[in-house]
């Protein structure tokens, strides 16, 4: 789950962000929560809860249905 989980981050959300002037690291899992570092204008954005929720979230349960929640550390 965590491989899939690293390949749509790099393929297909990082790119998108980095369209923006923000990035995004995998930092691990809790359970079926995704723990993610967003980093550039990405970090302190007031937009950001949007972004991991519509944007990251929706993305990461195409691919991985197992996950629950994004959690911003």
């Amino acid at each position: 789950m965590e491989e899939t989980i690293k390949k749509v981050i790099e393929e297909k959300i990082r790119p998108a962000l980095r369209m923006d002037g923000g990035d995004i690291e995998f930092m691990g899992m809790m359970g079926n929560k995704v723990k993610v570092r967003l980093k550039g204008a990405c970090s302190g954005c007031p937009s950001a809860a949007i972004t991991l929720q519509m944007g990251v979230l929706r993305l990461l349960k195409e691919a991985v249905p197992e996950v629950e929640d994004v959690i911003p550390v």
